[in-house]
């Protein structure tokens, strides 16, 4: 028998950590069951053609909000070119309508909802002949002989220390982000989330994680994501887990978790703050700073305590910190979101997501979407249009400023530049939605310029909108853009090449002498340090940018301050030779 395990992720980058849990439980079977991983951008007609090849005898697909109308675009056709080949669907995205799901694909033979494991080894025994019948197999819905609905009961959860691991040659994960789950459930009831709705908090035994932790280092795999809705709930499986992450790296291997950031205790802050620059990062769920919206919302969140473990977080210079933020939630209108916004970016996280509420099927939002009046769209993934807090059009606006938040802020290419730009308004939300307009009324929008293109515009914005000081700004983003990108063709608003050769010349034949500066650069001669890095004048003063030593979290060159025998100051520490204001976290 051919079994195909079907998943369409949203990046090529991504791997569907689902389908492969579902292969590793039906062990015995694993020579049967093929996995046929795809993503969102690939060509409908090119999928059919690579299933069809597969010739499978169960076809399965993992949907999930982001791949849903996707997954049933395919199924609808592979109906007509496998007729005879049972369809089955699992994941979040269908788990909680299944009645709908059949009714809408006549195509789908049966949904698995709930947890899969167990649910997917009895539907492969069936098909083999079993001595059981669909209406004996829990955490399933399918069409009777009549072709009525069915929905057998809900399956009682699993012990996640039985899910075997499923990494084993990494070669089949190359250039893929590897997903990991050492806890399954959250205590927490957030109403727009359906990781509430599973109040089974379980945990894998430690020595477990422990050995597949130690399995990830050996292979000195780049990241490692942990798809814990909450991981530090249990403290003690927490700091048990960053602790052997921290005896045993190796100075390769990046751990990502999704943290309550008002829940770290003492014992844990001091242990991430003698981690090394790169270990861990940090996703921190705010959503909005508004009391009333967070109690509406059944979260438990205090933003105060929050903020003061971010900005201790950051003090330590070693941790990447991503916050997010959620548009749309009840009570929350412009003026209330304008401030949470503010008050998160003043934290200044790494990465600040601005992401707007999706109103997911089986949600507790989704019940209250009358007495919210939540309008949201038809389609995967159900974002919400606007509320009786927020119009369409505030919604429009909003849009623009994610955009320009994205581009500008969370690229990490202008730190710089935006530091000294805050200055120039009233918020920090108020300079997004200026950049954001200026966009729009220069026709700038919808277009998917160049990282150069990018700092061009924002100097001409910085112009248009700046009545003193210009040239600070530029040289603040000459200061950006050679902190990140050892371009050799000068841009446009860089002006000419403000070191002379000869100047140039002398300062690399010393250092190819001395070493004063470029550490690590033994056995390049002043020719090959001249092409690999970077010499610039900014205000007066000369720096050297060194690309092989960038700083782990912002990927920002060192850069030394050479002129007048002044020491070395490298990137991540203060320095003020570049004049104006500049960030202490970056220059």
């Amino acid at each position: 028998m051919n079994i195909v395990l079907a998943a369409i992720n949203a990046k090529y980058i991504h791997s569907n950590l689902a389908v492969y849990s579902l292969r590793a439980y039906a062990q015995q079977y694993k020579d049967e069951i093929q996995i046929a991983e795809y993503t969102i951008n690939q060509q409908i007609d090119d999928i059919l053609m690579d299933l069809y090849k597969k010739k499978p005898d169960i076809l399965c697909f993992s949907c999930y909000i982001w791949n849903l109308s996707y997954v049933e675009e395919l199924v609808r056709e592979l109906g007509k070119i496998f007729p005879s080949v049972p369809i089955w669907v699992g994941g979040p995205e269908v788990s909680y309508d299944t009645k709908d799901v059949l009714e809408r694909l006549p195509e789908v033979t049966g949904v698995i909802f709930g947890e899969g494991e167990k649910t997917f080894l009895e539907v492969v025994e069936y098909y083999h002949g079993k001595d059981m019948q669909l209406s004996e197999i829990k955490g399933i819905a399918y069409r009777g002989e009549e072709g009525e609905f069915l929905q057998n009961s809900w399956r009682e959860v699993m012990d996640l220390s039985e899910v075997p691991f499923v990494y084993h040659d990494m070669a089949d994960f190359k250039n893929k982000i590897i997903y990991y789950e050492s806890s399954r459930g959250c205590p927490f009831s957030c109403s727009y989330c359906l990781s509430s709705i599973d109040k089974c908090l379980r945990f894998r035994k430690l020595e477990l994680v422990e050995k597949e932790l130690q399995f990830f280092i050996d292979e000195e795999v780049p990241q490692v994501k942990f798809v814990d809705r909450t991981f530090n709930c249990n403290h003690k499986h927490a700091i048990a887990i960053w602790k052997y992450i921290k005896e045993h790296d190796k100075g390769i291997t990046n751990f990502h978790f999704e943290v309550a950031a008002d829940l770290l205790n003492e014992e844990e802050l001091k242990l991430i703050e003698s981690m090394r620059p790169g270990l861990i990062q940090l996703e921190i769920g705010v959503q909005s700073t508004n009391e009333q919206t967070i109690r509406e919302i059944r979260r438990t969140m205090r933003f105060e305590e929050v903020a003061r473990i971010v900005q201790r977080i950051n003090q330590g210079e070693n941790v990447h910190q991503h916050l997010d933020l959620i548009a749309g939630l009840p009570y929350e209108g412009m003026e209330s979101f304008q401030k949470s916004f503010d008050d998160v970016y003043r934290l200044h996280p790494e990465q600040l997501q601005l992401g707007f509420l999706k109103v997911l099927k089986g949600s507790y939002m989704e019940s209250q979407k009358e007495r919210y009046g939540l309008v949201y769209k038809s389609r995967p993934p159900y974002e919400v249009l606007y509320t009786n807090w927020l119009s369409y059009e505030e919604m429009m606006r909003l849009k623009s400023v994610e955009e320009m938040v994205e581009v500008y802020y969370n690229s990490g290419q202008f730190v710089n530049t935006l530091r000294l730009l805050e200055e120039e308004f009233t918020d920090t939300f108020a300079l997004y939605e200026s950049l954001s307009r200026y966009y729009e009324e220069n026709g700038l929008h919808m277009i998917n310029h160049s990282r150069i293109t990018r700092y061009e515009v924002l100097f001409a914005f910085i112009k248009a909108c700046v009545e003193k000081n210009v040239e600070n700004y530029r040289q603040m983003l000459i200061l950006d853009l050679y902190l990140r990108e050892n371009v050799k063709k000068r841009p446009e608003f860089a002006g000419e090449v403000s070191v002379d050769k000869q100047k140039a010349s002398a300062f690399y034949e010393k250092e190819a002498e001395e070493r004063r500066y470029l550490k690590g650069y033994e056995g390049y001669d002043k020719r090959q340090l001249r092409k690999m890095t970077h010499l610039e004048q900014i205000n007066g003063n000369l720096y050297v940018f060194d690309y092989r030593n960038r700083n782990v979290l912002t990927n920002q060159a060192s850069v030394f301050w050479v002129e007048g025998g002044d020491e070395a100051y490298p990137s991540g520490h203060p320095t003020h030779a570049c004049g104006g204001q500049t960030s202490s976290d970056h220059v």
